[in-house]
């Protein structure tokens, strides 16, 4: 039984890790954004991302894509347009359907956020080997596959 208890504890020491170390990637690439006018959370991010891949998307793709509830995602694309960094034009082959661009400040701030997550994980990675980096990309898929296929 005790064999049994360690795992359990090993594999929340494990998923303790993971998210500690998502917390510090975080707060390491968001810090960068402090000194400028417009402060982002996490999800603002995260929304900006889904629109700079996927320029003239609408709010109904980013809630399809992300899972999220349509009502919080609308209240956050409207701060991110009060914010001036989404862009928004009405579809040409229906005028009710709005179509969501980044703005140049937005594109600006966006691929300066991702500019300083390079720096972070290149920071957070430094000193593995490629055989190490590789060998931990797969135990991470291989994670992410059990909780997917469990999901199924």
């Amino acid at each position: 039984m005790s064999n049994k208890v360690n795992k359990v504890n090993q594999s929340e020491q494990v998923f303790d890790t993971i998210h500690s170390i998502m917390h510090l990637f975080r707060a390491r690439q968001l810090r960068g954004l402090r000194d400028t006018p417009h402060e982002l959370t996490h999800m603002e991010y995260k929304a900006l991302g889904f629109f700079a891949r996927h320029p003239g998307a609408t709010q109904g793709d980013l809630v399809a894509h992300s899972g999220r509830d349509k009502a919080q995602l609308a209240r956050l694309l409207k701060g991110l347009r009060d914010k001036q960094l989404l862009e928004a034009t009405a579809d040409e082959a229906d005028r009710r359907v709005t179509r969501l661009t980044l703005s140049p400040e937005g594109a600006r701030m966006f691929h300066s956020l991702n500019d300083l997550g390079a720096q972070a994980a290149a920071m957070a990675l430094a000193g593995l080997s490629a055989d190490q980096l590789g060998q931990l990309q797969a135990q991470l898929q291989q994670i992410r596959d059990n909780l997917e296929a469990d999901d199924a």
